[in-house]
């Protein structure tokens, strides 16, 4: 519905906030919404101004509509409070908007009445319960701080603040209504209190629209005595007034205090000694490793790295002349292989846990408070990012669940906001995502009223454990019976959307060439000279309500492809109401959910503009966009990223992340890293997909220095560390590897005179402790609504400022207010920062959100954070924080691993390599990253030290002269060393020892077959300048029913199986030889024969599970012919000779002088 105020609104211009006093800026044009007309054949044809007023007789333009497809949160709806700004977001929430580059953002609104409208679709605004009554005015009422309607006259007329005054002034004080005089002599006081509540109303005239909406959101930093809600706000009042709130009664300052403090700044309150004297509880704890085993651990580390020492040093004092070759491949190797585990083993050192304290977190954001009376939330708001990119490979079922686990998270509503990036811009992820907004209305207060776990319903109908358990409402089995019903319903719709879309498109598409020809066949009949040809109309893909799909066609074509297509933004699920909106018996729901909050977060569908000739730097580009679309609909002060396949697993982790970021120092957290979880994995995990060794052990070591690698999913960012800020009270840690030559000029210390504001506020390249905001236009691109957003998004993170020891604090109770509401220009000025041409002139990609140039770009994006001095936390939970998927099948499995190894290579040859990081950056956790760049590069030595047992058995010689006791001894130090830091390690990590070893295996696996191709690629990417491309991981379950494992059988070829396959086969061939040269020689070299055997079952046991999954599946999967002839041609050669040895000579000569070619 476009009222006539929203057409207005939408063409005012935007002013920037202004301070008190000071000279307005040049104007910014606001972005202009274009309305259309739909056509029979289903196109838009643009109206101006002036078309409108030319078609529509009448200058009401709320007459007007225009069809979009039917949304979730596209329903009639009953009258409210509110009036334009309640009708203008239902209208945003109803309408599609698409826009880009060099186009005309347009809004196709959906024909919907509210139930109580009138003639002409005009809202019920009457005389209602909060309308003056007096003829000819339609302001609203006097209320008092309660909102209730004052009535000064007891006819019970009701009466607007500005009648009130002129009928006192002007009227001789008699009411309008009954012409009786006043008998409340306190008129005074009741005009005051009107005008209170006046101030709180939300302007909405055509010339100043746009700056008093983000007046209102910079409004959060200037502190105001008046809530959005009507109420008084005593918290204000008293830090005005120099008052706090004790125990029972105000307690006031102490005498001394000095009102004007540093130079004429007002001084905040002092704080009472009844406070102090309070026992200040933190939201986490750290959790030491317990010395017991920490210790020994420490100190078997320093035992192996001496004996690796005293080793290396004999090896090459001990060289083996009769095998030079082999002695020099080996000694460089095990070099590397040494400098390689320091690398890896010198970050463990200080590992860490944490634990978070829910309850406290409840106490103090979320109950009533002196400074929160009403007990409403004061958590910042997180906008939660989803993306997907092909719908195919990722489907849609899953992504739908995913969002539904999101919806039903355990955090305020109002607080939450998600957005689905859908990179393939398809009509099919689009309807899919309003199916799930559909069905979340029945999804999410099932789960609120029943404490459902987890909260993805695929996952929770798919429990193999009892479902009544802990269960305690008598209707919880017929709500779970319905809801099952419903959602397997859902899943038929979904599932059936491909079809239904192909249909219907080529349905209209019949449609429109029936109509072509008839249209053809008229004009020949006129008298048309022009020869009958075929009429040749493009194939496109159509909505349900008979338009075109901005988005990808099925067929593409020109501005409807992969990677041409116009920007799309629709608001699936409108943000929410600030208070509580419970469930009603009476309502048409299959379900009873009395006194069960029914609001749900809002939802929104992104699909950002991509034109041909354009770098759109895949996820991290899409990701970007989210990130300034966000900024200006939400703006929430933090960001959580989920692969489409990562789902809630555990309703309140948001809030344990929360804790992080809430506590003392927690505003120089720049993310909160979750560990990755995954469901259908095979139960032996033969390719180490749960990769725990790597998320229980590493990053819990990790977090002991500056904190985890960003890994792509599961994080919780602060907004402002996406921005390129520095962290407040930022330090250097070490002078870094060049001071010696170079030494670093410090910086001056800044003045403390900076305003609060912009405290924060700060990047390298800048002296001072704060910014001027002008230069942000250079950073962040040409939108005003998404620069004024930044110091918003920062003010709204910071830590509660509950203690003194807190610094960089909020007040308590300045996040209570209700979001403002989402009108077209703002809608229209997300479409814009989503186009592909916004980023040109900027630092996005380079400083500024995800980095650009890595595949790998989590990593880079992590180590960014970190060299600007930031710090992040791991927060490991009782119950899994988010699950998701891995592909466990083989070839997949190694093309998931070449594509991580292949951005690490691009990491070592770029200037993120951690050779170059800035002295910000711990030692310890510089090396960490350093190893992130280094570690394919120890393919290379793996496969030479994989082949050398080989080529020792078929030579007849090995890596040492003789095994002698000096070798032996120290071989025997280092391994049992190794065993017991990993013994100490699955102490204090948790994991289990089969969970090592599968780590240890597919170590060699991946470090034989794709760490090798990733080191080629990179190679060529630096030499020769060509681009490195990844296929995406699929997200497909497999079609057999009965076994859920089957694609872990499947055999699918790839040319990364070719290095270990030969590896394979070369060491059981040497085997054979080896074994028969030693039996039929005449002096037997049994030392040599067992060490090369040794190292060659070394090797072969590492590799079993990849030989086990060329096996395929017995019985299923015909056995890989090749190696079953390898085996078979060694049994023939043995029993050849077995039947037949040689003579003695060629005995002697087999045993002598037998040389490698």
């Amino acid at each position: 519905m476009a009222s006539k105020g929203i057409l207005k609104n939408s063409a005012s211009s935007r002013m920037p906030p202004q301070g008190a006093g000071k000279p307005p800026t040049a104007p910014t044009s606001a972005p202009t919404v274009v309305f259309g007309r739909r056509t029979d054949s289903g196109r838009f044809i643009s109206y101006s101004r002036d078309d409108l007023d030319s078609e529509i007789s009448s200058v009401d333009f709320q007459d007007y509509h225009v069809h979009i497809p039917m949304t979730p949160d596209n329903q009639p709806m009953d009258d409210e409070d509110g009036g334009a700004a309640r009708a203008e977001e239902r209208y945003v929430s109803g309408s599609l908007f698409t826009g880009g580059f060099n186009s005309v953002t347009r809004a196709h609104v959906m024909d919907k009445q509210d139930s109580g409208a009138g003639a002409g679709g005009r809202r019920g605004r009457g005389k209602g319960a909060s309308a003056c009554m007096v003829e000819g005015c339609d302001a609203r009422a006097m209320r008092d701080a309660r909102g209730d309607d004052v009535l000064p006259c007891e006819c019970d007329f009701r009466i607007c603040a500005d009648c009130f005054t002129d009928a006192v002034k002007a009227g001789g004080a008699a009411c309008p209504g009954c012409k009786e005089p006043y008998k409340n002599t306190e008129w005074e006081d009741l005009a005051g209190a009107a005008e209170v509540t006046r101030a709180l109303s939300l302007p909405r005239g055509p010339a100043g629209a746009n700056g008093h909406k983000m007046e209102r959101r910079l409004s959060l930093v200037k502190q105001t005595n008046v809530n959005q809600s009507g109420e008084f706000d005593h918290n204000r009042w008293l830090f005005e007034t120099k008052g706090t709130y004790g125990y029972g009664n105000a307690i006031w300052p102490q005498d001394g205090t000095d009102d004007d403090a540093d130079g004429g700044a007002p001084a905040g309150p002092g704080h009472p000694k009844e406070l102090l004297a309070k026992p200040w509880r933190p939201l986490t704890r750290k959790l030491r490793i317990p010395a017991a085993v920490i210790s020994p651990y420490r100190l078997l580390v320093l035992i192996r790295l001496v004996a690796l020492a005293f080793f290396l040093m004999w090896r090459i004092k001990h060289q083996n002349d009769d095998a030079i070759w082999l002695w020099g491949m080996s000694i460089v190797c095990e070099l590397w292989f040494a400098f390689s585990w320091v690398l890896d083993q010198l970050p463990k050192l200080c590992p860490i846990n944490r634990a978070t304290d829910l309850s406290v977190l409840k106490e103090k954001f979320e109950m009533p408070t002196p400074s929160n009376p009403t007990g409403k939330s004061d958590l910042p708001g997180i906008d939660i990012f989803v993306s997907t990119a092909d719908p195919e490979k990722e489907p849609v079922l899953v992504t739908a669940n995913t969002i539904l686990s999101i919806l039903a998270a355990d955090y305020p509503v109002e607080k939450l906001a998600c957005y689905v990036s859908d990179d393939g811009g398809a009509l099919l992820t689009f309807e899919a995502m309003a199916e799930a907004a559909s069905f979340a209305n029945l999804w999410v207060p099932f789960c609120r009223k029943h404490d459902i776990e987890p909260r993805n319903p695929d996952s929770y109908f798919n429990l193999r454990r009892d479902p009544f358990k802990n269960k305690v409402k008598p209707d919880f089995v017929k709500d779970r019976r319905r809801i099952k019903r419903e959602y397997d319903e859902f899943k038929v719709r979904v599932n059936g959307l491909p079809d239904a879309i192909r249909r219907r498109s080529d349905a209209y598409h019949a449609r429109e060439e029936i109509q072509a020809m008839n249209l053809q066949r008229e004009k020949m009949k006129a008298g048309g000279d022009e020869p009958f040809e075929p009429v040749k109309i493009p194939k496109a893909t159509w909505m349900a309500d008979g338009t075109h799909w901005p988005g990808t066609w099925l067929q593409p074509s020109q501005d409807h492809a992969r990677g041409d297509h116009a920007g799309i933004i629709q608001v699936m699920l409108k943000p929410p109401s600030d208070m509580p909106m419970y469930g009603n018996i009476n309502e048409k729901s299959p379900l009873d959910f009395a006194g069960v909050d029914t609001r749900l977060p809002m939802l929104v569908y992104v699909s950002r503009e991509k034109r041909p000739g354009y770098d759109h730097n895949k996820k991290a580009g899409a990701m970007n966009a989210l990130v300034r679309a966000s900024a200006i609909m939400s703006n929430g002060p933090f960001i959580l990223n989920l692969d489409c396949d990562h789902y809630v697993y555990n309703s309140k982790a948001l809030k344990e992340g929360m804790c992080f970021m809430m506590d003392r120092g927690g505003d120089r957290l720049c993310y909160v890293q979750f560990p990755q979880r995954f469901e259908g994995i095979d139960p032996s995990d033969r390719y180490a997909n749960h990769n725990t060794v790597f998320f229980d052990v590493n990053m819990r070591a990790l977090d002991g220095l500056q904190g985890p690698v960003y890994v792509g999913t599961g994080c919780l960012f602060r907004r402002i560390a996406l921005y390129g800020f520095d962290p407040p009270r930022s330090k250097d840690h070490s002078p870094g590897f060049c001071s010696c030559c170079l030494p670093r000029r410090r910086k001056a210390s800044a003045s403390n005179a900076n305003p609060e504001e912009t405290m924060a506020l700060r990047m390298g390249d800048f002296d001072g402790d704060s910014m001027n905001l002008a230069t942000f236009p250079k950073k962040f691109g040409n939108s005003s609504f998404l620069i004024d957003s930044i110091p918003v998004a920062e003010f709204q993170g910071r830590p509660l400022a509950d203690h003194p020891s807190v610094k960089n604090g909020r007040p308590p109770g300045a996040l209570t207010i209700p979001r403002e509401m989402l009108d077209a220009s703002i809608v229209a000025e997300a479409i814009s920062v989503i186009s592909c041409w916004y980023e040109e002139k900027t630092e996005w990609g380079i400083r500024v959100g995800w980095i650009y140039g890595s595949v790998t770009e989590d990593v880079v994006t992590g180590y960014r954070m970190h060299n600007r001095g930031w710090k992040s936390v791991y927060c490991v939970t009782q119950r899994d924080a988010f699950r998701g998927t891995a592909p466990i099948n083989l070839t997949d499995r190694l093309h998931q691993v070449l594509r991580w190894a292949t951005g690490s290579v691009e990491i070592f040859f770029s200037r993120n390599n951690a050779l170059f990081a800035s002295s910000k950056m711990k030692v310890l956790q510089r090396i960490a990253y350093l190893n992130v760049g280094i570690y394919p590069f120890t393919s290379i030595f793996l496969i030479v030290y994989c082949f050398l047992p080989a080529l020792s058995l078929f030579s007849g010689q090995f890596i040492v002269q003789t095994l002698n006791v000096t070798f032996l001894t120290y071989l025997l130090i280092i391994t049992i060393t190794l065993c017991l830091l990993a013994m100490l390690e699955i102490k204090w990590s948790g994991i289990a020892l089969e969970e090592w070893w599968r780590n240890e295996q597919f170590w060699l696996i991946g470090g034989t077959s794709a760490h090798l191709a990733a080191v080629l690629q990179g190679l060529l990417k630096v030499i020769a300048g060509i681009e490195i491309s990844f296929t995406l991981t699929s997200k497909q379950v497999g079609d057999d029913v009965e076994d859920e494992f089957a694609e872990l059988y499947i055999v699918k070829w790839t040319s990364l199986m070719i290095p270990p396959l030969t590896i394979i086969m070369i060491n059981l061939v040497a085997i054979a030889v080896g074994f028969s040269r030693t039996i039929y020689s005449t002096i037997p070299q049994w030392s040599k024969l067992l060490g090369g055997v040794f190292f060659s079952f070394w090797v072969l046991a590492h590799l079993y599970p990849f030989a086990k999954g060329l096996m395929g599946r017995r019985g299923r999967t015909p056995t890989i012919v090749y190696v079953w002839s390898g085996l078979v041609a060694i049994t023939i050669s043995l029993l050849w000779i077995a039947i037949k040895p040689p003579s003695q000579a060629a005995n002697s000569q087999l045993g002598g002088s037998f040389s490698f070619p």
